[in-house]
């Protein structure tokens, strides 16, 4: 029997080259690896823009062992209720899954669990603000170095040549993840703020720092945030086996075993940006190996972040990051600590030692947050227009982010403990 992969990309926005793209390398896949590929396209837009994806995907070619899947927010819900229903958990759980509001780790939940409905092996995780570069013409998949080695031990791959700077202490561990990262615009849309005022940008971006970070660590942070690969173009490939640092990949170009997704979800957190990345995190700290390549994804920012209405909406999301942060950062240094004790005999992610984390991260005294919004409040106001009208916007809204802040934390551990039932309730 072949494999069977998920190639997936969640939408809310118009994106009908993204879907022909993305068709085109689920066919690069097939012809490459041999293997059955579901185009799984989870698409939360408004109505015609759906209509016009369905269109498109009408008019795809027919590849054999390519299968299509167009699933709206309605069908998603309707097929999460039976899923909750059959695993016998609290109807509450669809909040968590399919919130009314944006959250980028729900969506790609979904994926992990539509991916475990049909049987697959992986999921490689695409976005729609972002597209393939072109090397001698021809599309710059990163499929290409995804699939060779998941889920195989990671001596099989050094076994076979590839280049790696692995441990040898973990080399019969389980390849577990692999990506790249992105060329072209900052990944999170503040590129404005470094232009029009470079310390302001620094002053906001060192917010994600632990506090007690030196300054000349948050320096360097800050210069690294967000820019991805950088600008330069792809020239050839390049892989190597590793214990691959989270930020050197992205999540619009990853892909992930089934013995990650299937142990831990991702945040469900709503509105805030960054709440995709746990995994990434996770698979490293755990010691998990990954392939690190070269195959860069191409990222673009979209309008509609600089809308009158897109605009605050946008900012509330990074600001929201910067708060979940306090905790994260709690939940990193524990697990990095912990290291291989993260994995079970069958070097599987244990899931009790991160709710565990996690619940202990809640009682963190939220003053240092209190801080982030302090200072948050001063930069935006010192870029003026509006930014400075967003500034009154926190001001409003101090109590409920931090609440929020701190409240998406204990929903992420529940959703943790849900997580076995719910793929368990995948099988039938």
């Amino acid at each position: 029997m072949k494999h069977r992969i998920c190639l997936c990309l969640p939408t809310n926005r118009a994106c009908p080259t993204t879907i022909t793209a993305l068709h085109q390398e689920a066919a690069y896949a097939v012809r490459r690896f041999d293997v059955d590929v579901h185009l799984l396209i989870l698409d939360s837009a408004a109505a015609p823009t759906r209509a016009d994806h369905l269109r498109v995907i009408a008019a795809l070619p027919d590849v054999p062992q390519v299968t299509v899947h167009h699933m709206d927010e309605d069908q998603q819900r309707t097929r999460l209720r039976e899923l909750i229903t059959s695993a016998d958990l609290s109807s509450d759980l669809l909040d968590l899954l399919l919130p009314p509001a944006v959250s980028y780790g729900a969506c790609t939940n979904r994926a992990f669990l539509f991916a475990a409905a049909l049987g697959c092996r992986s999921v490689h995780r695409r976005d729609s603000d972002s597209t393939y570069q072109l090397h001698a013409g021809q599309p710059v998949f990163p499929i290409h170095h995804e699939l060779p080695w998941l889920g195989r031990p990671a001596a099989e791959a050094t076994a076979a040549g590839l280049r790696t700077d692995l441990d040898p202490a973990h080399a019969q561990r389980p390849v577990s993840l692999a990506g790249a990262s992105f060329i072209g615009e900052l990944s999170v849309d503040i590129a404005e703020i470094r232009r029009l005022d470079p310390a302001v940008y620094h002053d906001v971006v060192s917010l994600w720092a632990p506090s007690d970070w030196p300054e000349e660590r948050k320096r360097d942070l800050v210069a690294e945030s967000f820019t991805g690969a950088g600008t330069a173009p792809f020239t050839g490939d390049r892989s190597t086996l590793t214990l691959v640092d989270p930020m050197r990949v992205d999540m619009c170009n990853i892909a992930f075993d089934r013995a990650v997704y299937e142990r831990v979800p991702l945040p469900p957190a709503t509105e805030t940006i960054g709440s995709d990345y746990f995994l990434l995190h996770l698979v490293h700290d755990a010691t998990l190996p990954g392939i690190l390549h070269n195959r860069h994804i191409e990222n673009f920012h979209t309008p509609e972040r600089r809308t009158p209405t897109g605009f605050p909406a946008y900012q509330r999301r990074f600001v929201k990051f910067l708060l979940s942060m306090r905790y994260f950062h709690h939940v990193y240094d524990r697990m990095t600590a912990t290291g291989a004790a993260l994995l079970d005999d069958d070097d599987r992610v244990r899931p009790d030692r991160i709710t565990a984390f996690l619940h202990d991260s809640t009682t963190l005294d939220p003053t240092e947050n209190i801080w982030r919004l302090d200072r948050l409040d001063t930069s935006y106001r010192k870029l003026g227009g509006r930014y400075a009208e967003f500034a009154e916007q926190l001001s409003e809204e101090r109590d409920q982010l931090l609440t929020e802040a701190a409240s998406d934390i204990t929903a992420y551990a529940d959703l943790i403990d849900a997580w076995p039932a719910l793929i368990k309730a995948t099988r039938t």
